[in-house]
């Protein structure tokens, strides 16, 4: 004899509150292996700016196959914007841009690159990125930027787009622009050469086998450089790099090879070393360092390129009695990631 209407009716319905708690459970491990899986690889946010004239809509599709292309080669995670076709010609590049970036503030330990290509504008309050549809501000994207909690890199290769540096500018990050001033509002070609220079061995300074931002820095800037210099016209783009969070950046002629050859004013710490240590598409033998390695000799060999804007002010057995420690510990990561595992 099968049970009465009503305690049949509260079977099924415990049945479906289990079955219900399990899809919650499943979808909550879901949600949580992803925002693992995102913590544990490189993520890149490229926007397509709104393109104005015909041969400049070409470089911007040009940059952004090339950042795909790179994406994709550093088996990154990547979202692109600006591309798709929007109902009814009206475009939500704007809101896509803040769903991305919200997405990715995850806290994790692999970087967000966020990548700019296009126009910029800029008046007496703010400089923009044009996107198609509504403009995004530099007050706007900082904002949106506040709570990122992971290393963060930004690449704005559009004019007039100093003033993104100043706005984005933090401990922690990377920011390239394409100007020096909001008031280069040309169009920039620089963000083409960057796009190029990200996985050009070419562009390898220090051949370790991979492209760091600092050398994508410095080679794009100097494709810029040697392209006003052969066409005889006045340079309408100087680009900066700012990655000590002071909010002032540096321009590539400040740099021989990939160190800077003057120091700053005052002995203040010069923009570089972290760039310097941040790749994309990353070389074997650094995929092949366990990621505790990796932060511990990142830390120590910005300890000693801090130690190193230091020395004209210091005796010599002071700096070596410094230095000496730091690049014996960095001797003994060298050795502990390249020492065979014990299932070998």
């Amino acid at each position: 004899m099968g049970p009465a209407p009503l305690e049949g009716v509260a079977i099924k319905m415990k049945l479906r509150g289990m079955v219900l708690g399990i899809f919650a459970a499943v979808a909550l491990v879901a949600l949580s292996a992803r925002a693992a899986h995102a913590a544990e690889r490189q993520s890149i946010i490229i926007v397509q700016g709104a393109a104005g004239e015909d041969e400049y809509g070409d470089a911007f599709i040009k940059s952004a196959d090339n950042w795909v292309a790179a994406a994709k080669k550093a088996d990154a995670d990547y979202t692109l914007i600006g591309r798709d076709a929007s109902p009814a010609g009206e475009s939500l590049d704007k809101d896509r841009l803040k769903k991305a970036i919200d997405a990715a503030a995850v806290e994790a330990t692999q970087p967000l690159w966020i990548v700019l290509i296009g126009h910029g504008t800029f008046d007496s309050r703010d400089a923009k990125f044009n996107l198609r549809g509504a403009d995004i501000s530099d007050t706007e994207l900082a904002a949106w930027l506040k709570p990122m909690k992971r290393p963060l890199a930004v690449i704005d290769g559009s004019s007039a787009s100093s003033p993104f540096l100043t706005r984005l500018s933090a401990p922690g990050r990377v920011i390239i622009t394409a100007t020096r001033s909001g008031s280069e509002v040309n169009y920039c070609r620089f963000g083409l050469y960057f796009s190029e220079a990200i996985a050009d061995p070419a562009a390898d300074l220090d051949k370790d086998g991979q492209i760091s931002l600092l050398e994508a820095f410095l080679a794009a800037a100097n494709r810029t450089n040697e392209f006003y210099k052969r066409e005889g016209r006045l340079a309408t783009e100087h680009a900066l790099l700012d990655d000590n969070g002071d909010k002032l950046g540096i321009s590539a002629d400040w740099f021989d090879g990939i160190r800077p050859s003057r120091p700053a004013q005052n002995g203040a710490p010069l923009d570089g070393p972290r760039a310097r240590q941040w790749a994309l598409i990353l070389s074997p033998a650094e995929q092949a360092m366990p990621q505790e390695l990796r932060e511990k000799r990142n830390a120590l060999e910005l300890r000693v390129e801090a130690l190193h804007t230091r020395k004209a002010t210091m005796n010599e057995d002071a700096y070596y009695g410094e230095l000496d420690p730091m690049l014996i510990e960095l001797a003994r990561i060298y050795a502990q990631e390249s020492a065979p595992s014990a299932a070998q």
